[in-house]
């Protein structure tokens, strides 16, 4: 009788955790009463340098232009059933739009557009998708970026700034990463073309860690890229960038951020291949409010509508000028270098055409 007792407490404090993690609360309404813009969280914080932290930074913005209530919402789990409890939690508080950043939220976007038809849903990177079904409906946007340019502009930047050693470590190999890492070493071969380099004088490793997460493992790995000579990794794979950037830190290298300008997250962030979650999630929100929602669309944020890019403000280039990033990212607007969004199974980057980079993937 005394264990089911302490069994029974034991599940009545988690239930109260659970209850606690639910409640998260920010910006125009922090604490109780009711928020018609909502934020739900992947799995992660709104401070996670990342998709959160983006995506709620552009809530913010125009909540606080036109003193809208809002809040977010972190679920206690990674799982369809939670998504789903959390944004009922939500549109319970009066939540009439709801943001939901990354591809963890396919499914569960795909069910709560039909069962709140009156609620606004922008799925940041990705669509509602249950198994093999993809459907938009007509009260959600799907908002997706082209990483291929973000990642351009990284490689591109970092050859012209006399980086010659170059890694790449990505998260997973979702199409995302994938788009990041392929325009990456596009860029780079386009900037070695353009100064007349020698066939293999500029190299790229390459690889997937298996994980958005942060690990020890991750930055022995990175350590050992540095130790052996590469001078700048593109981090591309949400928290796995912390480890990164610790491993540059102390091999006195460099670091290229993701998805955000994350300047701020270490001195060795040279850049950031930014997606503008800000202004993406900012601007649909604004449509809401003019009466022009685009539902059951899905809207591709690129360099000629200013949906990605690198933030020079806070770069730390050596020589790379504010100059020769406008006239590269005019040519992008312009249609003048063609855009690679060809994906390979398993991510492998042996897909891009490349003559004087040379490209090493470890699986």
């Amino acid at each position: 009788m005394k264990k089911i007792s302490i069994i029974l407490l034991v599940l009545v404090m988690l239930f109260c955790s659970a209850a606690s993690i639910f409640a998260g609360g920010g910006g125009g309404d922090r604490g109780r009463g009711g928020a018609e813009l909502a934020l739900v969280t992947d799995y992660g914080t709104i401070d996670d340098g990342s998709f959160n932290q983006g995506s709620w930074e552009g809530v913010v913005q125009y909540a606080q232009r036109n003193n809208i209530a809002h809040r977010y919402f972190q679920p206690p789990e990674i799982s369809t059933a939670s998504y789903l409890a959390t944004i009922d939690l939500a549109i319970r508080g009066g939540a009439r739009v709801v943001v939901t950043p990354g591809f963890l939220f396919n499914e569960a976007i795909f069910i709560a557009q039909d069962q709140f038809p009156d609620v606004r849903f922008i799925l940041v990177d990705s669509a509602p998708r249950q198994g093999d079904v993809t459907r938009i409906g007509p009260n959600t946007v799907a908002v997706y970026y082209a990483e291929d340019q973000a990642g351009f502009l990284a490689g591109y930047a970092a050859v012209r700034d006399g980086f010659r050693r170059l890694g790449f470590m990505g998260g997973i190999a979702v199409p995302a990463v994938q788009r990041f890492g392929f325009g990456f070493i596009q860029g780079a071969e386009y900037a070695a073309q353009q100064l007349g380099l020698p066939v293999g004088s500029v190299t790229v490793r390459y690889t997937y860690t298996g994980t958005f997460t942060a690990s020890p493992a991750i930055q022995t790995q990175a350590a050992a890229w540095f130790m052996d000579g590469v001078e700048v990794i593109f981090a591309c794979g949400g928290g796995i960038g912390f480890s990164i950037m610790a491993a540059a830190e102390a091999a006195g290298r460099w670091v290229i951020g993701v998805d955000i300008d994350q300047a701020n997250a270490s001195p060795t962030v040279i850049t950031s291949a930014m997606k503008e979650l800000r202004h993406s999630v900012y601007t649909i929100i604004a449509d809401h409010y003019r009466g022009q929602f685009p539902g059951g669309q899905a809207l591709t944020f690129e360099a000629a509508n200013q949906g990605v890019g690198l933030p020079m403000a806070t770069s730390r280039f050596r020589t790379f000028s504010q100059a020769d990033y406008d006239a590269v990212f005019a040519r992008l607007v312009r249609g003048e270098i063609p855009r690679l969004t060809n994906l390979a199974e398993g991510g492998d980057p042996a897909i891009v055409p490349v003559n004087i980079v040379r490209v090493t993937f470890f699986r």
